[in-house]
């Protein structure tokens, strides 16, 4: 299983080599930068003097322009959004959600990201919507902020321990956790994007969604896609749904 760590607008490069310790420390390495203040965020001195070692996490990370290249191949997104949204996913604590994630009788996702906004306002509303969960981490219910690589720090040791954590006789820590042969393929963000885009335009050309006004439709069905764990198959056939909407005539008025 891919786990991935998205930063989104970073604004401090401190925090990104901050982030790339609390990641090596357990043994995650895929770190993706969107759109950060610095274009050179990942060779700056304080980037390097943060990450304390962690080099190499550096190295292999990547920057890029948008939300969609970062979540190539990523199955079960996490928004960490403090606040919960209205229309939003499901705000859950980190523990209980991924006991849930790995349970035996799902389907195991190929591709975990876990997203983080700018330091100066957080995930945008629609970036949390497209994920399947929003992380709120407990804390002191009188002062809650945290700085954004303890935030990482923290859900990296939960989501290692939902692994199986580490032991003196581990070989490699950096050993995937691999779904069961014949599971069920999921289908990753990028194909849920492109469903979502497929459904709201033709939603639009028959009549359904008024543009100028579209209200929480897409939100809504963003989460009703999301809670239903969707195969690429499936995808297929509700692209397919979305096609056959349409009239392959325009509509005629009748007066």
């Amino acid at each position: 299983m891919k786990t991935r760590f998205i930063l989104i607008q970073t604004s401090h490069a401190g925090n990104v080599g901050g982030v790339a310790r609390a990641m090596k420390v357990m043994g995650f390495d895929d770190l993706v930068l969107v759109n950060p203040r610095f274009d050179n965020v990942l060779r700056r001195e304080e980037t390097k003097q943060r990450a304390s070692g962690a080099h190499d996490v550096l190295e292999r990370a990547r920057v890029v322009s948008s939300l969609e290249e970062a979540l190539d191949g990523m199955t079960h997104l996490c928004a960490t959004a403090m606040t919960p949204r209205d229309f939003g996913p499901p705000t859950r604590f980190p523990r209980e959600h991924f006991q849930d994630v790995l349970a035996p009788e799902r389907e195991t996702p190929s591709g975990v990201a876990f997203l983080f906004g700018s330091e100066r306002f957080g995930m945008l509303n629609d970036d949390v919507y497209r994920c399947d969960v929003a992380l709120s981490i407990p804390t002191n219910p009188h002062f809650g902020s945290l700085n954004l690589a303890s935030a990482a720090q923290v859900l990296a040791y939960e989501w290692r321990l939902a692994l199986g954590g580490f032991s003196s006789g581990t070989p490699d820590p950096y050993a995937s956790f691999e779904p069961e042969a014949g599971s069920r393929s999921l289908a990753d963000a990028k194909e849920i994007a492109g469903l979502m885009a497929h459904w709201q335009d033709s939603l639009v050309k028959i009549g359904f969604l008024d543009p100028l006004a579209p209200k929480k439709l897409m939100p809504r069905l963003q989460q009703i896609f999301n809670r239903a764990n969707l195969s690429t198959e499936e995808v297929h056939i509700l692209r397919g749904v979305a096609k056959q909407m349409v009239p392959k005539e325009p509509l005629k008025r009748i007066d």
